[in-house]
């Protein structure tokens, strides 16, 4: 098998799960938060410095890396490890939550999806095998089944229709796929907010025995309760064997939320993309560094934090840098921003470990402000 999991320990206090996942290129710790680096790239940041702040595995994306520069060019390069200098384990999505995102004129039918390219508008076609022969090309140690993303909020009648599809398109994925003994294949759960869909949707992916499993269709727009609502119903059915994955889940409080419901993977491109307008993830909630109030602060961004930026650059400085574009000042900010949930999950981890994430967590949303009637929110 390309991967296994390893369950090192279950928190008493809340069930949060402690583990390790073992793929061809190394080992990663869970619940582990995985930067974003859609075309083969995590935006401002070099390999070295994601290896310095402790990132065990990225995310690239399967669409943008087929448009460009073509997943023939990664592949001809020895695959997207050597392409991108990474020797660290890689996850690629489908391309599905593009497709259906960025392509405002789109047709779905059984076969795949026809829609037109985002930057040019040419006329392009999407199914289950072509996501799998790219992915078997761009050669991730992870991959993911091609899956319909619909919109929040769907009817029950289209979620039905689309679950259904999800999982003929889940089989057919499998089908295609050439490379299982290097690369696992993980299945997506969708359903939307409806439980029994939800449960449905599992059960028809468990009867296909991915080594592991993810949880699509959420953060997508829906409150935080349903979000919370469809873990609880959702994680107890996934195997405890195999990882689970949370995609596109990023924020701090959804982040300790999703361990503390069994979620051992999670990604987000949130803190790049609100590094980039000068926002700032601290243990004190969110701080707009490019705020007029921060011209002659001289402190770090966050006093509790020991990240590269916070030891080496003042508030002043990193506000001066961003309000002038300079791409120094975006890189302080990235880098802060990863390196903060990097270490927000190590001490999830640690507190798995002492059985007391329960407690860390109210601490935690405490400081953060998320325990107030208008939080400090991203």
């Amino acid at each position: 098998m390309a991967i296994t999991y390893e369950l090192i320990k279950t928190c008493k206090q809340t069930g949060a799960r402690l583990g390790k996942v073992h793929t061809p290129h190394g080992s990663f710790d869970t619940p582990m938060f995985m930067p974003v680096g859609t075309l083969a790239t995590v935006k401002t940041m070099s390999p070295e410095e994601l290896v310095e702040m402790n990132a065990q595995i990225i995310l690239s994306n399967t669409y943008h890396l087929w448009l460009r520069p073509g997943e023939d060019i990664v592949k001809e390069a020895g695959g997207l490890h050597k392409f991108m200098n990474w020797d660290r384990p890689i996850l690629t999505d489908s391309g599905g939550f593009q497709v259906f995102s960025l392509s405002k004129i789109r047709e779905i039918e059984e076969e795949g999806v026809h829609f037109r390219h985002h930057l040019s508008g040419e006329k392009l076609f999407f199914s289950p095998e072509k996501a799998m022969q790219i992915q078997n090309d761009l050669g991730p140690d992870i991959m993911m089944v091609l899956d319909e993303c619909p919109p929040y909020p769907a009817s029950y009648e289209y979620m039905e229709k689309s679950v259904n599809r999800t999982s003929r398109w889940a089989e057919r994925s499998l089908n295609a796929h050439q490379r299982k003994s290097d690369q696992a294949l993980f299945g997506i759960i969708q359903g939307g907010e409806y439980s029994d869909l939800r449960k449905q949707s599992a059960q028809d992916l468990l009867s296909l025995d991915f080594p592991g499993y993810a949880i699509g269709g959420l953060s997508v727009g829906e409150p935080k309760d349903i979000m919370n609502d469809v873990l609880e119903v959702t994680t107890p059915i996934m195997p405890s064997n195999k990882p689970r994955y949370l995609m596109g889940v990023g924020s701090p409080d959804s982040l300790i939320d999703g361990a503390i419901r069994g979620i051992d993977m999670f990604d987000c491109v949130l803190p790049t993309r609100i590094a980039r307008n000068g926002t700032c993830m601290t243990s004190n909630g969110r701080l707009v560094v490019r705020n007029a109030k921060y011209a002659r602060d001289f402190s770090p961004i966050d006093e509790n934090c020991s990240c590269y930026t916070c030891k080496n650059y003042s508030r002043a400085y990193v506000r001066h840098l961003i309000n002038t574009n300079e791409i120094f000042g975006f890189r302080l900010t990235t880098y802060h921003n990863l390196y903060f949930l990097l270490e927000l999950m190590e001490q999830v981890r640690t507190a798995i470990s002492e059985d007391r994430l329960g407690d860390f967590k109210e601490a935690f949303f405490e400081q953060y402000g998320f325990n107030k009637p208008n939080p400090r929110n991203f």
